[in-house]
């Protein structure tokens, strides 16, 4: 976004919810109930049909724990479509029916939907009888014409959390949200709606967490208490009541079951969780390899290099500029040589230019989006008058992807797709004509409809075209706008953040509430995209960016270099030692995505998804755990030299003094301006390794497993090649690392490699922390191991040495995919 758009934008975007919301917003005369019950009977073995008189609510069990509601005012239900689901193939589920006077109870084996008659309303038990989440007695199912809407009970000791992109505070209690891609620059802690529509959240309750997914892509609305002290309502301006309810237990539970069905992350390249830097813009030719020489010159890692619009001719998207991109694919191929990677920008206009060959092409495939009168749609952005693509259409996906070639062919390893919300200026509602057609399979829908759709399946697109046009490699895709499931084709950022420490603590809430909506692979604008930030202020933001997924910084045309070693000798090594200690703890990291990908739990995790049982939890969007194990406290606030954070029950160890803490209770530990406060959990086995420039450098490195002593704990280790789709066909290897400890003895084991891959490091480093004195043995698989010198271990010689000051016990080995046993004894 430009800066002479901004507060001009704003302004608008605010008409445009305010219009929309006139537009709909119905008299409370005017609202309908679903009434009362008239007939059921069954659909399948899993699902039934009510009906009732003003409209009819179908009931489906996907899973003992998922049911799916679909309620509509009118005669039959719409077309059975969503652009999110993924699972469609569920096994059937044994359904009891019973059939009481005033209700009807669908039974499984982990859930009881109770179907009260008059007038109907729905109410979620579980199977020992106690009520998840019911139906407002006095509203429940209602309508006005189009809109439709649930309200349900709010027990006044239940949180909120979810809905993905939202500002402000990490809890939705007692706030209203609605869902409406916008580009909002500068947006601030009470901007609603933002930049991408995931209408999934999550009610927790003294412990226990549900799920409801909303699949309505019109625009939506959700109220947590605002209306009334105890109840909270859902619904959209069109389209069905179309939810899904989760039963859930934990939050973890419920998300990967709602993952389950939308689908999850692919495995991304393992460069894109290395340093981004990204600029409007670096241009030319010649500032480009002067940042990276600059990286590499300062000894400080990066891996990804962005280019903004200005790389392109006239904004035209699939070209290069030639003046400043005279030879991109030279260009591109040196940077690569030292591990650089380029990421372009990739927006959705299309420049109404009977020359360009983009336009040429998608006017001869009638790709292009068109009023209803049939005639061209036409809105100006940054190349001016453009037409835009139909991407819900298959054929505008696949002649999408076609033009992706250019970019291959010069060596482009990543794609970042912007402005596609869609974003068009100078117009009131800044998108497209809401009456805009779609293909929308085959049904030709408005754009209303289409709107909170249109990123993603750009991203879908773009994702789909480069693997076709590259099959043996991982697509990289970053978006701006998105909807719920749209991580099976991107990652995300935040959007055009400002340099400010309210924004930084955004940043962590943000990313929380993303995360937990689904999207892994999610990062902010690190020393945010407006404005200028103070050198404490992004030494700050990069130390939370070491885990945040994404790490990416990005800055503003005209604002002042915002690169690691622009604010002083001081701050320069401070962001160096930062950003080391993000590929330190790559491998973690990427075990932990590997996870993500697998299960569906986010590598980012707030501290009431994790330990939900936990009351002080609630609120808590300061701290976090980035997988199972390690626990981040980053300083949010000016001036700190010191941290108060609140540690989970269970024993942990401070990641920098290796400082024993038990917890359940409040502690305060330094923080000075080079310290990020890292907590690990006692019984982890972390897997590290020493820094480097670029992910792919010195492959035959050792990695290093930390140990964190308890009396027992399992951990796993996960590594492939990093690039390809091989890991799909068990190219992959992985371990699960034990250890249990008695008074005197700690044993480690190391579990038989699962997969095909071989590493081509030779050595696995040992290291456990804690020790406070040197062992009488060490021994690996029954052979007694030499001591030997710091130096030498760390060479990669096999043996142990003691490091008395840190009070660390190394242990080097070969590398070996069998099991191996580590018995340690002092007495």
């Amino acid at each position: 976004m430009r800066l002479h758009h901004f507060f001009e934008h704003v302004r608008r975007i605010l008409i445009v919810a305010t219009s929309l919301a006139a537009c709909y917003a119905p008299l409370i005369a005017q609202w309908k109930s679903i009434g009362a019950f008239s007939s059921f009977s069954p659909v399948s073995k899993s699902s039934y049909e009510f009906v009732a008189a003003q409209g009819k609510v179908q009931i489906s069990f996907l899973a003992e724990d998922v049911v799916r509601i679909r309620a509509t005012n009118r005669s039959a239900f719409l077309p059975d479509q969503s652009v999110a689901v993924a699972q469609r193939d569920w096994m059937p589920v044994d359904v009891g029916v019973r059939e009481l006077p005033a209700e009807i109870r669908l039974t499984s084996r982990q859930l009881v939907v109770v179907v009260k008659k008059n007038p109907i309303r729905l109410s979620f038990l579980d199977f020992l009888g106690n009520t998840i989440t019911e139906d407002d007695s006095s509203k429940g199912m209602m309508w006005d014409g189009d809109e439709g809407r649930v309200w349900k009970m709010k027990p006044p000791d239940e949180y909120y959390y979810g809905l993905g992109e939202k500002a402000g505070r990490f809890a939705r209690n007692d706030k209203s949200y609605s869902m409406w891609n916008s580009d909002v620059p500068a947006y601030g802690a009470d901007t609603d709606p933002l930049y991408q529509s995931i209408p999934f959240f999550y009610g927790v309750r003294k412990g226990r967490a549900y799920g409801v997914f909303f699949d309505n892509t019109f625009w939506s609305s959700f109220e947590f208490g605002k209306e009334a002290r105890d109840r909270y309502s859902f619904g959209a301006l069109g389209g069905e009541i179309n939810y899904y309810f989760f039963a859930g237990s934990k939050p973890q539970q419920v998300l990967s079951r709602f993952t389950e069905l939308v689908g999850r992350m692919p495995l991304p390249p393992k460069w894109s969780l290395g340093y981004q830097q990204c600029r409007w813009s670096y241009t030319p030719e010649s500032r480009v390899r002067e940042i990276a020489k600059n990286f590499r010159d300062r000894n400080i890692p990066c891996d990804a290099i962005y280019l903004d619009i200005d790389y392109m001719e006239g904004y035209r998207i699939f070209t290069f500029n030639q003046k400043n991109f005279p030879q991109p694919k030279q260009l591109i191929s040196d940077l690569a040589r030292n591990g650089f990677k380029i990421v372009v920008i990739v927006d959705p206009g299309i420049k109404a230019d009977s020359t360009y060959h983009a336009f040429q092409s998608g006017i001869k495939q009638n790709v292009f989006l068109t009023h209803p009168s049939g005639k061209l749609y036409l809105g100006k952005v940054w190349p001016g008058v453009c037409a835009f693509p139909d991407f819900s259409h298959p054929t505008a996906r696949t002649w999408w992807g076609e033009n992706f070639k250019v970019l291959i062919d010069a060596g482009v390893r990543g794609f970042w797709n912007d402005m596609n919300e869609p974003s068009v200026f100078d117009v009131p509602t800044k998108t497209v004509d809401l009456d805009v057609k779609h293909y929308d399979d085959g049904n030709w829908t408005p754009h209303v409809k289409n709107h909170n759709t249109y990123g993603m399946l750009m991203t879908q697109a773009t994702y789909e075209g480069v693997r076709k046009l590259r099959p043996d490699e991982r697509p990289f895709v970053l978006t701006r706008a998105s909807y719920a499931g749209g991580w099976k084709y991107s990652s995300a950022w935040t959007g055009d953040n400002v340099s400010s420490w309210d924004h930084l603590a955004m940043a962590l809430s943000m990313c929380l509430g993303i995360s937990m909506s689904g999207q892994p692979f999610v990062g902010s604008d690190i020393g945010g995209f407006i404005g200028t930030p103070s050198g404490e202020l992004m030494a700050r933001w990069l130390q939370l960016g070491v885990f945040t997924p994404l790490m990416r910084a990005h800055s503003v045309i005209n604002s002042i270099n915002k690169e690691p070693w622009e604010f002083g000798t001081e701050f320069e090594q401070i962001n160096r030692e930062t950003i080391r200690l993000r590929y330190r703890f790559l491998p973690y990291i990427y075990t932990t995505m590997v996870r993500a990908s697998q299960k569906g739990v986010p590598a980012m995790q707030p501290l009431v998804f994790a330990y939900p049982d936990d009351a002080r939890f609630a609120e808590n969007d300061t701290e976090f755990m980035f997988g199972d194990d390690v626990l981040v406290a980053p300083v949010l606030w000016p001036g700190m030299k010191e941290r108060a954070l609140q540690l989970p029950q269970g024993a942990w160890y401070d990641f920098w003094t290796n400082t024993r803490y038990e917890g359940g209770r409040s502690i305060k530990v330094d923080a000075p301006p080079d310290r990020l406060p890292l907590f690990v959990r006692a019984g982890a086995i972390i897997p590290m390794q020493a820094s480097k420039n670029f992910v792919g450098e010195f492959p035959s490195r050792p990695v290093t497993l930390q140990v964190y002593p308890s009396t027992e704990g399992t951990s796993q280790f996960y590594d492939d090649d990093g690039i390809s789709f091989q890991y799909e066909k068990g190219k992959y290897f992985k371990r699960k690392v034990e250890q249990t400890a008695t008074p005197g003895r700690l044993s480690i084991k190391l579990s038989e490699a699962e997969g095909t891959y071989v590493p081509l490091r030779k050595t696995v480093l040992l290291a456990v922390v804690d020790v406070n004195s040197e062992p009488k043995q060490v021994r690996w698989n029954s052979q007694s191991l030499s001591r030997a010198k710091l130096n030498d271990v760390f060479a990669e010689q096999q043996g142990w040495a003691f490091d008395f000051e840190k009070k660390i016990l190394f242990i080097s080995i070969a590398e070996s995919r069998e099991t191996s046993t580590y018995e340690i004894t002092w007495k």
